[in-house]
C-alpha cells in the first residue's frame, strides 16, 4: 500500500475504525475485496485526516476514486451510528458527577451555490455561507453532543429552541453556561438551567458588576471552543456541501473520532 500522507493519529482511533468495518463487512458476507479492513481504515483516516484528494489515494492503492469515495461515506455512516443522542448523552455525564455542560454554535462554511438554493444557507452574522450545528461540552471542553445541521440563516437559539435543550437537562439534572446568542433560551427564570451573560441595551448600560459576572461566565466557557478546535482539525470539513443531511452524517462521525484521539 502507499500512501504521500504522515496519519498523526493514535493506534486506538484506526482500530476503531478498522474494527467497524470488519463487522460491516461480516454483517454483509462479503467475500472479498480488494483491501483488508486495516488497510481501508488508514486511507479512509488519510483523506478524512488531511483531505486526500481521492484520486491521490486510489492511484497508490490500485483501486478507483469511486471506490475510495464509497468507502469514505461508508465508514462516515458507521461511525455516526456510534454519535450519542441528546438525552442519553447528558444522563451519561450526570451519572459520572458532571454538574454543567457548555453549550455553543458553530457555523461550518460550505461551498457557496448559485440561485434560489443558496440564499437560505447565507449567514447574516457571520456574512458567510454555511451550515449551523449546536454542540455540548462538558467543562473540560470534551464533546459530548452535536445537534443536525441546519441551514446558515437559522439562529442558535431557534436551533436549541427545536432540540429541546433545556427539557433535556432539567431531566438529566444539568445546568448549561451559554453565550449571549442564547438569551432568553429558558422559560424558567425562577428555576434557570442555562446560564448566559447580561446584555446592555439602549435604556441600561452594564455595571462594573455585570461586566465582571460576563468575563468570568466567558472564562468558564472558553473551553467549548476546544471542542470546535478538535472538529476543525479533521480538514475533509473544507469540502462539505449544503446537503444538511450529509454535513450531519459528517459532523457527528467526526465527533466519534475526535473524543477517540482527544479526552482531556
Amino acid at each position: 500500500m502507499l500512501s504521500t500522507s504522515c496519519l498523526p493519529l493514535s493506534k486506538r482511533t484506526i482500530d476503531l475504525v478498522t474494527g467497524l468495518i470488519r463487522r460491516r463487512r461480516n454483517q454483509l458476507g462479503t467475500r472479498w475485496r480488494k483491501l483488508a479492513p486495516g488497510a481501508q481504515a488508514v486511507i479512509v483516516l488519510a483523506v478524512l485526516r488531511h483531505d486526500q484528494r481521492l484520486a491521490d489515494m486510489a492511484g497508490g492503492n490500485h483501486v478507483s476514486a469511486s471506490t475510495v469515495r464509497r468507502w469514505v461515506l461508508e465508514v462516515l455512516t458507521l461511525l455516526s451510528a456510534r454519535a450519542p443522542r441528546l438525552d442519553r448523552a447528558l444522563k451519561k455525564l450526570a451519572r459520572s458527577g458532571g454538574v454543567v455542560v457548555l453549550l455553543d454554535g458553530t457555523l461550518v462554511r460550505t461551498r457557496r451555490r448559485t440561485g434560489a438554493e443558496n440564499r437560505k444557507n447565507f449567514s447574516g452574522k457571520h456574512k458567510a455561507h454555511g451550515l449551523l450545528f449546536l454542540a455540548l461540552t462538558d467543562e473540560k471542553g470534551n464533546l459530548i453532543w452535536v445537534s443536525a445541521a441546519r441551514p446558515g440563516r437559522s439562529s442558535e437559539i431557534t436551533a436549541a429552541r427545536h432540540d429541546k435543550i433545556t427539557g433535556h437537562l432539567r431531566e438529566a439534572g444539568l445546568g448549561a453556561l451559554a453565550d449571549l446568542g442564547f438569551v432568553g433560551l429558558d422559560d424558567d427564570p425562577d428555576d434557570p438551567v442555562i446560564i448566559t451573560g447580561r446584555k446592555a441595551t439602549r435604556n441600561h448600560r452594564l455595571t462594573g458588576a455585570e461586566k465582571e459576572a460576563n468575563r468570568l461566565l466567558n472564562r468558564e466557557r472558553a473551553a467549548v471552543e476546544h471542542g470546535f478546535a478538535n472538529l476543525k482539525t479533521w480538514r475533509f470539513l473544507t469540502k462539505i456541501r449544503m446537503d444538511a443531511r450529509h454535513g450531519t452524517t459528517l459532523l457527528r462521525g467526526l465527533l466519534v473520532l475526535a473524543n477517540t484521539e482527544v479526552h482531556r
